[in-house]
């Protein structure tokens, strides 16, 4: 079945511009753009999307509150959100990540990487923009609390995972340095997700910085 996406920016260029891109793959299909980030709220409420696309600053909601709403914490069943904005700062990436998305993209990042967001989003992974992986994770190396001790001690080899996973590898990488297979990693990863109680790689990710684990 094709990935669902909906797409929310205050700017109709920037959302044909999505959508002839996200159209144009044989397993994506737009169904629904909303101009600001009310309407985003109640088009992904009623639509359901795998994957939503939104900007940060739109009228009435921005992208920031909309994320929040929709896939903060305690939030049953969110959908995946990938923040796609012009502007490169640290608090709005940090907002946007603690606030529930699982990927952020600059807009001058080309079709080819946003495309690999919204699969990577689809199935379960996460996507940052290359140019400001390494300053977002020496923002989460200064956290302003602990995280949650896990809820059962992790595995020698799954604090390898999570230590790759907050350098930014995909499960393709992870297999490779560890010599193990692609479904090894991803047992290795649901293990993790459980223990931690995080939902994503990106709350794997702060959890593994925030701890200490990466220093």
């Amino acid at each position: 079945m094709a990935i669902r996406v909906l797409i929310a920016d205050d700017q109709q260029m920037v959302r044909t511009g999505f959508r002839m891109i996200v159209d144009s793959q044989p397993d994506m299909e737009v169904v629904g753009e909303a101009a600001d980030g009310a309407e985003a709220v109640a088009l992904a409420r009623r639509l359901h999307p795998d994957v939503c696309l939104f900007d940060i600053r739109m009228p009435r909601m921005d992208g920031l509150e909309a994320t929040r709403v929709l896939a903060g914490p305690g939030v049953a069943d969110p959908p995946r959100i990938v923040i796609v904005t012009t502007f490169d700062m640290d608090e709005y990436v940090y907002g946007a990540l603690r606030g529930g998305a699982v990927g952020f993209l600059l807009k001058d990042s080309g079709p080819a990487l946003l495309v690999e967001a919204v699969r990577a989003a689809a199935n379960g992974e996460s996507l940052v923009s290359p140019s400001i992986t390494v300053r977002l994770l020496e923002h989460l190396a200064a956290p302003p609390a602990a995280p949650a001790p896990p809820r059962e001690p992790l595995t020698d080899r799954e604090l390898d995972v999570v230590r790759l996973v907050a350098r930014g590898r995909t499960n393709e990488e992870i297999a490779t340095e560890l010599y193990v297979s692609l479904s090894t990693v991803k047992t290795h990863l649901g293990s993790v997700h459980r223990k931690l109680a995080t939902r994503n790689r990106v709350e794997t990710a702060a959890w593994a910085w925030e701890s200490g684990l990466m220093t």
